[in-house]
């Protein structure tokens, strides 16, 4: 089947203030700075980190100009690997990558094997390991890197014109029944899967524990925190606003230092149609993107809380953080609603040196923001912090092209959005009369505080030991010819960038920060010539060429990885750059090298370690997404998301 790819709603912004976006502050701070080159984007800059700001702040540097070659990695112990376009995964020399708990594997004792053809009912997929692999955790029993509970999200499942080309079958889509229809709700949310290492070294799930478990878009949740009970969550199936019906379209992740899981709402708004045949969305609506009409899901023809129309407020419901305890089977997942309502990507967390914990998450949608929460309360070791996101600031970015110190590019300050202390918020009685009005609908607060519009913020992470920020934008095709600049030379940025910042005196709850750019991606196997397209870092070359950053995660000792989420045709402006990857950078070297290739048509997302550092989980995506794939079972097989897994052969840690 081919051509089930369509337009990715994330591509198109909803955004219609008048706000500055990043790429006009990157271009006066470029011109004060002079230290980029003109017409190519960095070059001095590479990595304009140099060593990080924990190891002695700025590299010392090159005059204006003037290039390095990156000097050989200290962290990075493998060799890299070429592109691929294989239907199969490919990894680093002297590592074994094995794929593992496919979409449908059984997760309870007793259960039948997974149905080659799709036909497996709602009740089976109930009980069955989810669609499109996500975010993904590893949570330790007892320390143990032998043992513990593998906790991911379920993002999606393919759908194309209406049709579930893989769910079902190839054809067996029709007739769409409510069976069909539950059984696609019981496909998304997150599933928790105890697994141990056996005595032959590999890894298998554990059928009778008491924590397997199943959360779906169907699981009974509830809101918390300063918007529960507000009128915008009540439905007719709900008078207190306090409960709600499932998960579902969660990206990546985050966890917490007491040991839960935070399940992220991303593209909810594609769930959300009608079956009146009239576009009667409201601003908000709008303004979170919900289909104006039916929806590719197809939930609203059968169950009408999908419906925006017969339940008005059910959308709201959606766009939260979710925090799961996996060691609670019969725990009640919760709606953190004071981390605000977006399309959240993941959450990464920090803890303060007061212990407060600080959460950051990117809202992923071209001309969308990057947020920070600051709780009120404090981290208790061995304590009960139940409530710890019930409470506490949000605030929203606003990037500046003032002096920043080192190679940092330019400054810029987090806008507090309460009601009490923001007046432009305080003003708007229309629609922020409120917190809970805030919070419901943080969107529309960011644009009436002027935050910095972005190019799709997906994951972040914090260096385990700088405290500095990064976060993927992973791409903005839609950007105009005159919004172009030096360090975002292509009118249509397909290749996508990485940014950073640390926050003013290494204090996580600071209202002030410092910025670069990390790397700005791009193809010299296709541009040879052209320095406005070839590369936006000199660090980027024909041997480690990506596009579309998107996954990314630190490890213990400081590596970055980076996932990639882009076009895969191997075509046109993508010609040489092959199937998703994931790759690795040194923050210190500036060097990244490619070490795993996924199969066809696939993206490469999720990333968890063992406490030993190991073994590493990364999940597979959508492979075969445009119809041309049979992997992970060959053959004719229908494609399937699956988790891998990585170790070295020698036994030593990943990446060294």
């Amino acid at each position: 089947m081919k051509n089930i790819r369509v337009l990715d709603s994330e591509d198109l912004p909803t955004n219609t203030s008048s706000n500055e976006h990043f790429q006009a502050v990157v271009e006066r701070a470029r011109s004060r700075r002079g230290f980029l080159k003109s017409g190519l984007g960095l070059s001095a800059a590479v990595f304009l980190a140099g060593p990080l700001a924990a190891c002695g702040g700025s590299s010392g540097g090159s005059g204006e100009g003037e290039t390095e070659t990156p000097p050989e990695s200290s962290l990075l112990g493998f060799k890299a690997i070429p592109i691929s376009t294989e239907d199969t995964i490919m990894v680093a020399e002297g590592y074994t990558a094995e794929h593992f708990v496919p979409w449908g594997t059984p997760l309870f004792a007793g259960d039948p094997d997974w149905k080659s053809d799709g036909s497996d009912d709602s009740a089976a997929q109930a009980r069955q390991v989810g669609d499109n692999h996500d975010g993904i955790h590893f949570f330790p029993i007892n320390g143990s890197s032998d043992e513990g509970l593998l906790v991911m999200n379920h993002e999606y499942t393919t759908t194309s014109g209406g049709e579930y080309p893989w769910l079902f079958g190839v054809g067996g889509t029709e007739p769409w029944t409510a069976d069909k229809a539950q059984k696609a709700i019981n496909a998304h949310g997150v599933s928790v899967i105890h697994i141990v290492r056996n005595a032959e070294g590999k890894w298998e799930i554990k059928l009778d524990s008491q924590y397997n478990r199943r959360i779906t878009a169907a699981t009974e949740m509830q809101l918390t925190g300063p918007a529960a009970g507000h009128d915008l969550l009540k439905t007719s199936e709900d008078a207190t606003g306090t409960k709600v019906l499932g998960t579902f379209n969660n990206c990546g992740n985050g966890w917490t230092p007491w040991n839960t899981y935070l399940a992220c709402e991303e593209n909810f708004n594609n769930y959300f149609g009608t079956t009146s045949g009239n576009d009667q969305r409201d601003e908000a609506q709008k303004r979170y993107g919900l289909s104006a009409q039916e929806t590719g899901y197809r939930w609203e023809e059968h169950f009408d809380r999908f419906d925006y129309v017969k339940e008005p407020n059910e959308s709201n419901r959606f766009g939260w953080i979710v925090e799961i305890d996996p060691f609670d089977p019969n725990s009640v997942p919760r709606k953190r609603t004071a981390l605000g309502r977006i399309k959240h990507e993941n959450a990464a967390y920090r803890l303060a040196a007061d212990q407060r914990i600080v959460v950051y998450m990117g809202d992923d949608q071209a001309g969308d923001y990057i947020y920070k929460f600051v709780s009120d309360g404090t981290f208790k070791e061995g304590g009960d912090n139940s409530a710890l996101l019930d409470s506490g600031k949000l605030y929203v970015a606003q990037f500046e092209d003032g002096e920043a110190s080192g190679d940092f590019m330019g400054t810029g300050k987090w806008i507090l959005l309460d009601k009490n202390d923001n007046a432009a918020l305080l003003a708007d009685n229309t629609n922020f009369p409120t917190q809970a009005d805030i919070l419901i609908k943080t969107r529309m607060a960011a644009d009436l505080v002027g935050a910095t519009k972005m190019d799709r913020p997906e994951w972040v992470s914090v260096h385990p030991t700088s405290g500095e920020v990064y976060v993927t934008l992973t791409n903005n095709s839609g950007r105009a010819e005159d919004e172009t600049d030096d360090a975002n030379p292509r009118a249509a940025n397909r290749y996508g960038q990485i940014i950073r910042w640390r926050e003013a005196g290494e204090d996580a709850t600071a209202t002030t920060f410092e910025w670069d750019l990390f790397v700005l991606a791009g193809n010299p196997v296709k541009y040879t010539d052209r320095a406005d397209l070839k590369s936006g870092s000199e660090n980027i070359t024909a041997d480690n060429t990506f596009n579309s950053p998107d996954g990314l995660a630190f490890d213990q000792e400081g590596r970055l990885w980076i996932q990639t989420d882009g076009n895969y045709s191997n075509a046109g402006e993508y010609e040489g750059q092959g199937n998703n990857q994931m790759l690795c950078a040194d923050p210190a070297s500036k060097e990244i090298r490619r070490f795993f290739v996924g199969p066809k048509e696939c993206e490469v997302t999720g990333i968890a370690f063992t406490p030993d550092s190991k073994t590493l989980f990364i999940n597979i995506q959508h492979p075969g997404e445009d119809g041309d794939s049979h992997w992970p079972d060959g053959g004719t097989s229908l494609p399937r998301s699956s988790t891998v897994i990585i170790t070295k052969n020698d036994g030593g840690v990943i990446g060294s």
